[in-house]
């Protein structure tokens, strides 16, 4: 499978909650992002 990167801007409070998150949880932040794109429903 190919990976593709993606550029997201978040405010500086959000990127240290999601710093905080990953470090409790111990999984990378690409690992939440895309759990979190897993857990969508899919479109028709």
């Amino acid at each position: 499978m190919k990976k593709k990167k993606l550029e997201v801007r978040l405010s500086d409070r959000r990127m240290h909650k999601l710093r905080l998150y990953a470090v409790s949880v111990d999984k990378t932040m690409t690992a939440i992002i895309e759990d979190f794109i897993d857990s969508l429903p899919e479109t028709k």
